[in-house]
């Protein structure tokens, strides 16, 4: 999976395909940063801001459990907004990736 998600992004930073002393590979930050857009995913909103920060490496082998709180849900006369926070951590309950706010938004054109 890491060979496919290196040749589709372009990174190509020794971390993602030189293994550690454990035989692990960096896994590109962007794939787990994709794990709290589900959310907007699940509501078909796009994402308009979304502040990343990430605190650890994740390798490959890791399994990633992603919480999103949901701050804000507001139907307005021509989209939902949708404010979010969200905190992602490996199998030791190590924090990997987090962020402060995100703000995604569903435009409803009206017919």
């Amino acid at each position: 999976m890491n060979a496919f998600i290196t040749k589709v992004s372009g990174d190509t930073g020794a971390h993602h395909i030189t293994p550690d002393e454990h035989g692990r590979l960096v896994i590109q930050g962007l794939l787990t940063a994709t794990l709290p857009t589900k959310i907007g995913g699940d509501h078909n909103v796009l994402a308009r801001t979304v502040n990343f920060e990430f605190l650890r490496p994740v390798y490959s082998g890791d399994t990633i459990t992603c919480e999103v709180t949901i701050e804000k849900f507001e139907k307005k006369e021509n989209r939902i907004s949708i404010m979010s926070s969200f905190l992602c951590t490996n199998q030791n309950k190590k924090q990997v990736l987090s962020n402060l706010r995100s703000i995604c938004y569903k435009f409803i054109s009206k017919l």
